[in-house]
Order: C-alpha cells, then structure tokens, then sequence
C-alpha cells in the first residue's frame, strides 16, 4: 500500500521565490496479525536484513537459540535448511503462537551474534517473514522437498547430500528420499515458498 504525502511548506529557492510542494511516496506496512490453531503445521522463510550472508558461519549460534528456546517452550522442527542469509523451516509450534515462538528464536540468535561481533546495535533479521500453513498431506511433501533440496536451487552445492546444514540426513536415514534425490536437475519443484 502507497500513499502520497504532500509537505504542504512551500520550498524556496535560492532566489527566494517560493516553489511547488515537494510530494513524495510514503510506504505503510500493513500490520499483519497471523492467525493460528494448535496442530497447524507452519513452513516459514526468514531472511537476514540486507541479506547478510552470516548464518552458516554461525549455525552454532543458531542451533543454539533453538535449543535453548526448545528446552523453555515445546516445539518440533520437522524440517530445516540454513542457507547463508535465510532459513527455511517446517514447524510444529504446539500450543504456542508460532510468530512469538520465532520471534523469540531470533532474538537470542540476535543477541549472541551481537555479543560475538562486539555490536551495539543493529539488526540482524528482515522485520517480515513468509508462512504458510500446510493445507495437506502432497503441500507438506512438497515444502519437506522444496526445504531440501533448497542449497541446490541456490547454487550451494550439486548434490543435496553434499550440503551440511539441513534435516535432509534425517530423513534419507529413515528412508524418505533415495541417495541420488536433490542432485541438480532431478528437482521441479513449483509453489510459493517466500523468496
């Protein structure tokens, strides 16, 4: 949503001559309120601000804020990929708001990094995120695939497998995907996944 703001002071010249109202475009967010119910499965992008290519060099960060916020408040990551500047994540929140449930994931990521890089301010994540709620059984396939095979799509490997920081291992050792799945090419892989 756009809306045009006139600055209704008149600019003057140099010359002293007073000149037309400047006008410029003000964006307005919407402020979105993400409805939720217990059981609902959510994928979910988040992006680092400006891209930052800062959390593989920080998984450990990372994993760390799930696990502390895991061990406060109950949760299942179904499935999970972190690429450079953005995660990809399935969820189980439980009986929690998912949204505060990541909020407060990032947050702790937010503040270790900042403590580890000597930062006193500054953000570290894009304000808005991606979700979506998994409608059934061939969206979920779809997204669980879409997660794994996502460090190919990006050009961080030829070869899923090949990629360290996703749940795909998981699953190949309980027998979801074959080993030559999520090589480059073997994918169509068409939705909208936030990015």
């Amino acid at each position: 949503m756009k809306k045009k703001i006139v600055n209704l002071n008149k600019v003057s010249s140099k010359s002293g001559q007073d000149q037309t109202p400047a006008v410029s475009t003000l964006v307005i967010m919407p402020n979105f309120r993400r409805n939720w119910v217990e059981g609902q499965l959510h994928f979910q992008t988040h992006v680092t601000f400006k891209r930052m290519p800062i959390l593989v060099d920080n998984f450990d960060i990372l994993w760390g804020a799930i696990e502390k916020i895991k061990k406060e408040t109950a949760f299942d990551l179904i499935a999970w990929v972190i690429l450079p500047d953005h995660v990809h994540w399935l969820i189980d929140a439980g009986e929690n708001d998912p949204s505060r449930l990541i909020r407060r994931i990032k947050l702790s990521f937010s503040s270790y990094y900042r403590k580890k890089y000597a930062m006193r301010e500054g953000r570290v994540w894009q304000h808005r995120f991606w979700n979506h709620v998994i409608t059934n059984q061939k969206d979920l396939n779809n997204h669980i695939d879409y997660i794994h095979y996502n460090p190919v799509k990006h050009g961080y490997t030829m070869d899923s497998f090949k990629y360290g920081h996703s749940s795909l291992h998981e699953y190949f050792s309980k027998g979801y995907y074959l080993r030559d799945w999520g090589v480059m090419g073997a994918s169509d892989l068409k939705g909208e996944y936030g990015e």
